[in-house]
Formats: C-alpha cells, sequence, structure tokens
C-alpha cells in the first residue's frame, strides 16, 4: 500500500505540481488548498502516514493547523512556507515539526526529505513498555507515566527519549542525536533540540536519581537507574 500524504496548500498551482510529483512517485496525496476543511475530515487525518503544511495561508496558518491536528493524529509532518525568518524555523521545530522546507524549492528536495521522514517513523516499535526508574514509557502510545500521572509526549519526544534509553549512562554528541533524529546537523535544529531535552527534563523531575547533564562542546549524558 502506497504513503498517504496529506498536504495542505492553498497556492493552486503549486499545490498542483506537489500533488502530482509525489504521486508519480509512488504516493498517494489528499490535497486540501482550505485548511479549515482538513478539519472536518477526521478520517483523512486516521489513514494519513506524513503531513505537508503550508504555513502562510489566510483562513488559518499552518502553525495553528498543525497544533490542532496534533490533538486529533499522531502524524508526522512538514512545513512548507516561503518564509525563512528563523524564528519561524525555531517555532515550527519547537510545534513538533519533523522538518521544515522554504519554498521555493525543488521537488526532489521535498520529496527526498518525505521519503527521511517516512523511514525514520516506519522503523521497527521498540519495546511497548519501558521502565525508566519511577516511570513508565509507553512508546507506542506516547505516553510516559508517574503513578496515577500520565504525560502524552509528541513522537519527536518519544524518539529521542528512545534514543537516550539506549544510550544510558554513555555521552551522546549533538551531532549524533541530530542525524539520527533528523537527518542532518543544523543549527536550527539544534535548537529545537535544547527544547526537546529541556521538556523531557521536566517530565522525570519527581525521580531524582535521573540525570540530564550537558556536557559542554559535545552534547548530553543521560542517567537512569538500572
Amino acid at each position: 500500500m502506497p504513503s498517504r500524504i496529506l498536504l495542505v496548500e492553498d497556492d493552486l498551482d503549486l499545490g498542483m505540481v506537489i500533488k502530482q510529483y509525489l504521486e508519480v512517485s509512488g504516493f498517494e496525496v489528499n490535497w486540501f488548498s482550505n485548511p479549515l476543511d482538513v478539519l472536518e475530515k477526521a478520517e483523512t487525518l486516521a489513514q494519513t502516514d506524513l503531513a505537508i503544511i503550508d504555513v502562510m495561508m489566510p483562513q488559518m496558518d499552518g502553525f495553528e493547523l498543525s497544533k490542532i491536528i496534533q490533538t486529533k493524529a499522531s502524524i508526522p509532518f512538514l512545513y512548507l512556507t516561503a518564509k525563512a525568518q528563523s524564528i519561524d524555523k525555531i517555532l515550527g521545530l519547537k510545534l513538533g515539526a519533523d522538518d521544515y522546507v522554504t519554498k521555493p524549492c525543488e521537488p526532489e528536495e521535498l520529496l527526498l526529505r518525505v521519503k527521511n521522514i517516512l523511514r525514520r517513523n516506519h522503523q521497527q516499535k521498540p519495546a511497548a513498555i519501558i521502565a525508566i526508574g519511577n516511570y513508565l514509557f509507553k512508546p507506542s502510545q506516547y505516553q510516559l507515566t508517574f503513578g496515577e500521572q500520565t504525560h502524552t509526549i509528541t513522537e519527536k519526544e518519544t524518539e529521542l527519549l528512545l534514543l537516550i534509553t539506549q544510550n544510558n549512562h554513555k555521552v551522546l554528541s549533538r551531532k549524533e542525536i541530530l542525524e539520527k533524529l533528523w537527518g542532518e546537523n543544523d543549527y536550527f535544529l539544534g535548537r529545537s533540540l535544547d527544547v526537546f531535552m529541556t521538556r523531557l527534563r521536566k517530565y522525570f523531575k519527581d525521580d531524582d536519581r535521573i540525570k540530564f547533564d550537558s556536557v559542554r562542546g559535545i552534547g548530553f549524558k543521560v542517567e537512569f537507574p538500572e
């Protein structure tokens, strides 16, 4: 079965070019020019493998749309936009985007980024439950539980936490994390990584045996109790 792409792009000419290029490349594409129409199609979200979302749309901007989508379905997504300011990239990545493509872009570049995201997300699923100190981590459900309190975490936070659990007591370089989770070592992605690490520290604040340490000039070392 071909991977299913949700495309939200209000530029009709560009939307048609992207849709046709992805379909020729073997993907199934659901294209919406009005973001408000997406929210009425819950079944579309449930059947989506990846969302490509334009940021600058008059009815609703892509940042707001992606936040709503994440409350309805857990799917990876990337932003497609003409805005190139660093603050917009940082905001997009803070919202959990897997990538950020600036228009105009070559269709082949977009295709490669789409394939990279899908490849990372189609990897074999980890153990159903991972014990981390006094916490229970359920990767397939994107949940972290402490006693009766459960946090639903983002897909990228889940990927990062999985990588950390696989490297307990080891130093992970920023370069290694960025290349494994995002496919490249980039300044703006590095800023996003810092945000995700801060979130994870807060989630684990109730078990003082768990340590998230920054290793200056290298990366991070996390200590989980055995």
